[in-house]
């Protein structure tokens, strides 16, 4: 739930609120007790490390290469891949 504060509060201690919305807080700012603002971290998505999609990989199963060119033959035609 989003902390509510003023917009004099915000500007008096806007460290100390972004440090609380860098830590993943969220703030609705309000003028005269309306409130006229949201102030909240944002979403970004960060690249996995290399020890994850070691992880990952580790965990899937191995590619079926005889079934995935069935399937382009399928799709494609026979002919179509064929080594020229």
């Amino acid at each position: 739930m989003a902390k509510t504060i003023s917009v004099r509060e915000f500007r008096n201690e806007s460290a100390a609120v972004l440090n609380e919305v860098e830590s993943g807080e969220s703030f609705v700012l309000t003028r005269n007790g309306t409130p006229i603002a949201e102030v909240r971290p944002l979403r970004v998505k960060r690249k996995p490390t290399t020890e994850e999609l070691q992880r990952i990989f580790a965990l899937s199963p191995a590619p079926d290469y005889r079934a995935l060119r069935s399937e382009l033959d399928q799709y494609f035609g026979e002919d179509r891949l064929d080594d020229e």
